[in-house]
Parts: C-alpha cells; structure tokens; sequence
C-alpha cells in the first residue's frame, strides 16, 4: 500500500507559476512509475504528466506541454510537478498517482492515488 500525499495547490493569476509536490510513503518509492492527473469541474478526470519508474522517460498531455515539467526525487520519496504560464483553463484538483509499471499514461493503469490538490487560475 502506497500513501501520496499532494502540496503545493493555490489561487494564481494568469501566467503565474506553482510546483505541486507530491509525498510517498513507501521506502520503495523508484519501483513505481508516477503520474499527475486533473479533473475540473463537471469534467472527467484526466492525464497531465507521467515520469517512468527508472526516472528516464517522460510524458506530457499535448495542453500542458512546453509548460509543465514533472520530476522526481527518489531520496525523498517525492514527485514534483513544476507548472508554468497557468491559463485559467488550468484549474482543477490535481491528484498525484502511483503505478507499479515502469511508465503508464492511463488512468486504469494506476494502483494508488492522493487526495488532490485544488490549483485556481484566475484571469
């Protein structure tokens, strides 16, 4: 079992930044690939961005590329998502995942996931 824990979500103006953190509990914390997903209001929830377990590969949603980065620290049991020039489109609970494949970009494909963080961006 597997506990994650998000941080970092907030009330931002258009075109300002926030990191997201996401905490593990799990020691074990590099056998898992990570990911971050975001469900709006009234929308389904959906991909973001995804790091692969080995720290190697990474994967972004074509409306978020080139502003988001995801990274991680297996030292700290960690996985940030660095977000950029928010648009107000941007706002949305954010829930950090776990999955015990290598890389995974589909929802089914995570076993454990957080609470979710509330990220806002007004315009």
């Amino acid at each position: 079992q597997v506990q994650l824990v998000e941080s970092g979500g907030g009330l931002v103006q258009a075109g300002g930044s926030l990191r997201l953190s996401c905490a593990a509990s799990k020691r074990t914390f590099g056998s898992y690939a990570m990911g971050w997903f975001r469900q709006a209001p009234g929308k389904e929830r959906e991909f973001v961005a995804a790091i692969s377990k080995t720290n190697i590969n990474t994967y972004y949603a074509d409306s978020v590329k080139g502003r988001f980065t995801i990274s991680r620290d297996n030292t700290k049991n960690t996985v940030y998502l660095q977000m950029n020039s928010l648009k107000p489109e941007d706002t949305a609970v954010y829930y950090c995942a776990a999955a015990t494949l290598i890389a995974a970009v589909k929802e089914y494909e995570y076993n454990y996931w957080g609470q979710g963080t509330q990220v806002t961006v007004s315009s």
